[in-house]
């Protein structure tokens, strides 16, 4: 059973709709208007919200869009009760980004079927990890497929194989597509006016890449190329933009993804500006390591890499890679046979001083 807090003026309305819910198994805290529901979100952190459009002070559309603002609440899902069954004010409801509505006076069986089939969905869609998924992108297709205003989309979209070393989009491109890997890997680099390339970032199987050009409409500033022989799904971007414009779990899933991906390019920044050469091998290790190694935490890690493609990730010369490479070798941390890195002690890496 779920956390809900109902936001209602109305006392006995209030009353009511907090009893049915509780008979029905949940939790249910109340707000007497929408500056107390707002604040009570931020404190309590509900499953589900649900709230009157019609209150004194600040009104339903008002809670939903300070809501929507901060990212600790934006991915709550909210249902509104209406007093009016103007299409006007469900459409503006439902633009704001609201889950679903129920018109006042209601029964119990239409509230908690709305608040269930809330519930359910964004189970689902907030289980399913986007990236690191588990039951992989038909599984992702199978619980969008189940809103309604998605389910006319095509899903049937076309698998293409990329050879190791080519190409998937370049920089200065117009994106159309985004991407999701059913297998092999795949680096993302950025070249200076010296043509020094530097990797920012690594996929795998299981991974979406290319959203962040696609949410800011332009085109790309960076080049996809396969590390390895790679399949790719190829989602169109008018289907991405319907995805994330009909659907807020969806939203705020790649949103997630997005924030998570712009903070590990930052801190990727700064630890090559400013680490020392030993740390920033040893950091690149370890988040290939972490990119790439099974769940098991198990020490030992063993992958193949080319020299050039570990130096552009560290950020430093191939020579000086080699050199470094050279020296944990000697010093136990790992095993190299051709292009083949072994991780044999990874405490050693995680305790690299600067």
């Amino acid at each position: 059973m779920a956390n809900i807090l109902l936001i209602e003026d109305n006392e006995e309305m209030r009353e009511n709709t907090s009893e049915i819910l509780s008979l029905a198994g949940h939790h249910v805290e109340t707000a007497n208007n929408g500056k107390e529901g707002v604040i009570k979100v931020q404190l309590s952190q509900p499953e589900l919200i649900i709230c009157d459009i019609m209150m004194p002070e600040l009104d339903g559309f008002g809670v939903l869009q300070m809501l929507n603002r901060d990212p600790n609440t934006n991915h709550i899902p909210f249902i509104f009760l209406t007093a009016k069954a103007d299409r006007s004010d469900v459409r503006k409801g439902m633009e704001l980004g609201a889950d679903d509505y129920v018109t006042k006076p209601f029964d119990d069986v239409e509230l908690l079927a709305a608040v269930n089939t809330r519930l359910k969905k964004s189970s689902l869609l907030q289980a399913h990890n986007f990236s690191h998924p588990t039951e992989g992108f038909d599984q992702f297709i199978r619980q969008v497929k189940t809103i309604d205003e998605l389910s006319k989309i095509d899903m049937n979209y076309k698998t293409r194989q990329y050879r190791k070393k080519d190409t998937i989009y370049s920089e200065g491109n117009m994106p159309m597509f985004l991407f999701y890997i059913e297998k092999g890997k795949v680096k993302t680099i950025k070249n200076n006016k010296q043509d020094k390339e530097l990797i920012t970032g690594l996929y795998k199987e299981g991974d979406f890449f290319g959203y962040v050009t696609l949410f800011e409409n332009s085109v790309y500033d960076d080049e996809a190329i396969a590390m390895e022989d790679a399949w790719i799904k190829m989602i169109p971007k008018e289907d991405f933009y319907k995805l994330i414009y009909k659907n807020r779990d969806v939203t705020n899933t790649f949103i997630k993804l997005l924030s998570k991906e712009v903070k590990e390019k930052e801190e990727r920044l700064l630890k090559i500006a400013y680490d020392s050469v030993r740390k920033k091998v040893s950091e690149s290790l370890l988040m290939l390591k972490d990119r790439y190694g099974k769940d098991d935490n198990k020490d030992n890690f063993s992958f193949p890499i080319s020299r050039e493609d570990l130096a552009h990730i560290a950020g430093t010369a191939t020579e000086t890679l080699i050199r470094t490479l050279t020296d944990f070798k000697e010093e136990g941390i790992l095993e190299i046979k051709g292009s083949n890195i072994t991780i044999v002690n990874a405490e050693k890496l995680r305790q690299m001083k600067n």
